[in-house]
């Protein structure tokens, strides 16, 4: 992931100095200036997965909306019914162009209603997206009965993921965390000072992501390393995503594929919502089936299938590796590619070409990584 990048014009979390101090090694994502690694990727990886590791995604987006009906006008936006959301209650999902087409995944944080009797929400999305997505936004709510807050440069975005994320984040928080179901959030207090919380994350394991203000998150930070927890960079976090097959935008995921297409029908809820964007072509592919599905590959040696690489069969190439690693937990060379329906079924053999070599693969079931710690709740 580490690559040569001129610094110059490039954005900075709140966190950066005290990252430098840990001597991490840094790369440009997404227009910003990120952690790539601290002390090594498989140390980080294995921390989160038999530990605790912590994770700066403040590079990520972040909206705030508030107003009457913000749930409601979020519905023609998205392929997920939001209504069935109750307070403290969250859902993944993807906005959705007029084909189908995946815009950004992001997260919906309902929190219900104010004092005042408006509606909450609060939207993380991609850091490369973030404006897009801004501006998607604002063309299609109402701005009179909606307000729209980016608090993209404003807050501290910290997660903490691992099965012992709750040991360590406990006692720094003063609400009781294991009252928090997965998916679930809240507004809390971290170090005596306001803060949202959600028990989410992009790891596959258990977890949360803190929202605080910067001189908060730079001591929430220090907290958690000083009692041990594992500064972890976006290496790591990239090889822990792809273990749990979660997709990761302008990759896996994107402008022209389809939720159906990329393996996210669970997030398309047809039957129990009204007209949304997109919705006209979905309704089409699940009728007559998609062309070409998202699948999980795992290479027959230890050849690694890297992002690009082509896909063949009986000599014909068939498709494209969108992400692939060699797996840190399970030792074995992992990927996501795009191929033909009618190879796409678990047990399905096909090639990757590596360096100009063509190396067998098998279509195998999804996610390769299933975590026992994780609260599926």
């Amino acid at each position: 992931m580490a690559k040569l990048y001129s610094s110059v014009d490039l954005l900075r979390t709140p966190l950066y100095n005290l990252i430098i101090q840990q001597k991490a090694k840094l790369t440009e994502f997404s227009g910003w200036e990120m952690p790539v690694q601290f002390g090594g990727l498989k140390l980080e990886h294995q921390a989160v997965r038999t530990d605790v590791g912590v994770f700066d995604i403040s590079h990520m987006g972040k909206f705030v909306l508030q107003g009457t009906q913000v749930i409601s006008s979020l519905q023609s936006l998205v392929p997920s019914d939001l209504e069935r959301l109750q307070r403290g209650q969250a859902q993944y999902t993807v906005l959705l162009n007029s084909q189908g087409g995946i815009i950004d995944d992001i997260i919906i944080y309902n929190q219900g209603k104010t004092e005042t009797g408006k509606e909450k929400v609060v939207i993380i999305v991609n850091a490369g997206t973030t404006q897009k997505d801004k501006i998607w936004f604002l063309e299609h709510l109402d701005k009179k009965t909606i307000t729209f807050k980016d608090l993209s440069q404003e807050k501290v975005l910290i997660a903490i993921q691992g099965p012992q994320s709750i040991l360590k984040l406990q006692p720094l928080v003063k609400e009781d965390l294991s009252q928090l179901k997965f998916f679930g959030h809240l507004e809390g207090t971290v170090l005596g000072k306001s803060a949202f919380i959600a028990r989410t994350g992009y790891t596959g394991e258990d977890g949360f992501e803190v929202m605080v203000d910067p001189e908060t998150g730079q001591k929430l930070w220090q907290s958690l390393c000083q009692t041990g927890v594992t500064p972890c960079g976006l290496g790591a976090r990239d090889t822990l995503r792809l273990e749990a097959a979660m997709s990761l935008y302008g990759q896996d995921i994107g402008d022209g594929t389809t939720p159906l297409e990329a393996g996210l029908a669970w997030l398309v809820h047809l039957d129990s919502k009204g007209e949304f964007i997109g919705r006209r072509i979905l309704e089409q592919q699940k009728a007559q089936r998609v062309n070409h599905r998202l699948v999980g590959l795992q290479m027959e040696g230890r050849h690694i299938a890297r992002h690009g690489y082509p896909v063949f069969s009986d000599g014909n190439k068939v498709g494209e590796v969108t992400s692939g690693t060699l797996s840190p937990t399970l030792e074995k060379a992992i990927a996501l590619a795009y191929v033909p329906r009618a190879l796409s079924k678990v047990g399905s053999t096909l090639e990757i070409e590596v360096r100009g070599k063509l190396y067998p693969t098998k279509v195998v079931k999804k996610p390769f990584y299933r975590s026992l710690n994780r609260p599926y709740n």
